[in-house]
């Protein structure tokens, strides 16, 4: 597996790990078609840890069944199944059981004192300890775990933040049965009188999400709400019903941003785990797409028209790129670009006329013309797919995020800096039809000599970067709105837009 994923990467190839204990369902082939339509490679991993089983719980019979599962991936597209045994993986057998012998990873304890950690001791030292290793082994470019297994998910974020691990974490939305209840693994374990049942947690959490949006956004009035649901019937045997921040999991009294709202049952001898996140903020609508389909003049004029913050992110990712031309910074200095990078203060200001591109300023200098010259046009993507310059920018965009109420677009903002905005658009034009745009624009800037093929060839070549960079590729969201321009004016675009978010989130 490793030579073949080196050679992989000399051919610069972005590798994508699905790590799974196996028994695959449709929550996992999700997580699956997302890496195969972000990643050159993907990598399941199938691996049943004892680490993080613990002694009453279900090891033993936990559903092993490689072949399907091999299968599945197979048809999904998968490149390599990695199934190692507990021995590959650094364990010994003791008796019918696995000793460790493996220097554990372990979490901080403020993150495993909450939920499932309460009772599963041990557990998430056992999961953050596999998941390094995997990591360790595959070496991926982005990792897909389900939000269904939250406090799992904001614990290897944690981990990869403090150990510096080179992935990116892709979260994947819960997939639920037509009745609400989250797939897993374990619900083959429920009789078929059970299913429905096991339903009601699902509903428990969403009659909580009913007191939020009502007004009430103290975990006492929101917890008291799933409790009741949840003794309506005698099935359950409850063992928590949790409000937590959902990257800290600190405990919450009162959501001012987002919480997690967290429970787990039994149904028998089953534990299910569920949860939703509660958001208090204006909504958010990505625009996201290639160079050259207008997505600014149509978010700044959608943002207008809707009362909304315009939050231009392609203009700042060309701010820090004049600023780097500036400086007469070589692309390949990193360790330069990000040290120039870090701590820059960039301000956008929506322009009175709309026609206008949004004003600019980086380290206190107006760049509002100087970021649209074909000079910092060609190296924009460049400077973009440096860690180091998203992570600052990502930073700051999200800020904005906290507050909702906006516009943002750019290339990556639907799939990764907002994947949970409320209205997300992927808005698109052929190569031919952009490039005339794109002409039309550099004469109205005195720059027409630039031929209409030689523009062609630019957009083509600037595509290819922007879908095929290891850091946040240019990819259309799985949710996202596709709107394709050639043919529509820019009136007709953004009128699509502004019905689409009313129609959807009007009553927000």
């Amino acid at each position: 597996m490793r030579c073949y994923l080196e050679r992989g990467r000399k051919d610069e190839q972005t590798v994508g790990l699905v790590p799974t204990m196996g028994a695959l369902h449709e929550g996992h082939l999700t997580l699956i078609d997302r890496a195969i339509e972000e990643n050159d490679i993907v990598v399941v991993s199938i691996f049943v840890n004892p680490m993080q089983f613990g002694p009453r719980e279900d090891f033993h019979k936990y559903p092993r069944r490689l072949e399907e599962d091999a299968e599945l991936c197979e048809e999904a597209g998968v490149a390599v199944v990695f199934a190692p045994t507990p021995e590959e993986m650094g364990m010994t057998p003791k008796g019918a059981d696995w000793e460790n012998d493996i220097t554990g990873v372990v979490p901080p304890k403020s993150m495993t004192a909450v939920m499932c950690g309460r009772t599963r001791i041990g557990h998430f030292e056992g999961v953050a300890t596999i998941v390094t290793k995997l990591l360790n082994v595959v070496q991926p470019d982005r990792a897909y775990f389900g939000q269904k297994d939250a406090q799992q998910l904001a614990i290897i974020q944690q981990l990869v933040k403090d150990l510096n691990l080179p992935v990116e974490i892709v979260p994947c939305a819960t997939v639920r049965l037509e009745s609400g209840l989250a797939m897993s693994s374990r619900n083959q374990y429920l009789s078929a009188a059970d299913l429905p049942e096991a339903a009601r947690l699902y509903e428990s959490l969403s009659r909580g999400k009913e007191v939020f949006q009502g007004g009430d956004r103290t975990a006492q009035g929101i917890i008291t709400a799933v409790s009741a649901k949840l003794k309506e019937t005698s099935t359950f045997d409850v063992e928590y019903v949790e409000l937590v921040h959902p990257t800290t999991l600190a405990p919450l009294t009162e959501i001012e941003e987002v919480g997690l709202l967290a429970v787990a049952a039994k149904i028998g001898n089953t534990r299910l785990i569920d949860n939703i996140l509660l958001r208090h903020r204006e909504p958010i609508v990505a625009i996201d797409g290639p160079a050259g389909v207008g997505k600014s003049t149509v978010s700044r004029q959608v943002a207008h028209q809707l009362g909304l913050l315009y939050l231009d992110t392609g203009a700042m990712y060309r701010a820090v790129t004049w600023l780097v031309l500036d400086a007469d910074i070589p692309l390949d200095d990193e360790a330069a670009i990000a040290e120039l990078v870090s701590g820059v203060e960039i301000i956008l200001k929506t322009s009175e006329d709309l026609t206008d591109p949004a004003q600019v300023w980086i380290a206190g200098k107006e760049v509002t013309q100087a970021i649209r010259t074909p000079e910092v046009t060609a190296k924009v993507s460049a400077i973009a797919a440096l860690s180091e310059v998203r992570s600052a920018l990502v930073a700051q965009q999200q800020s904005y995020g906290l507050r909702g109420g906006l516009v943002a677009e750019g290339r990556d903002i639907g799939t990764h800096v907002f994947p949970d905005a409320d209205l997300k658009i992927f808005l698109t034009a052929s190569v031919q039809e952009r490039a005339r745009r794109r002409h039309k624009d550099l004469v109205a800037m005195g720059l027409g000599d630039i031929s209409l093929n030689q523009i062609e060839q630019d957009i083509l070549e600037r595509d290819a970067i922007d879908s095929s960079r290891a850091i946040a590729p240019l990819r259309r969201s799985a949710d996202a709105i596709e709107i394709l321009t050639d043919g529509l004016s820019i009136a007709e675009a953004i009128d699509g837009i502004v019905k689409l978010y009313r129609d959807k989130l009007g009553n927000f």
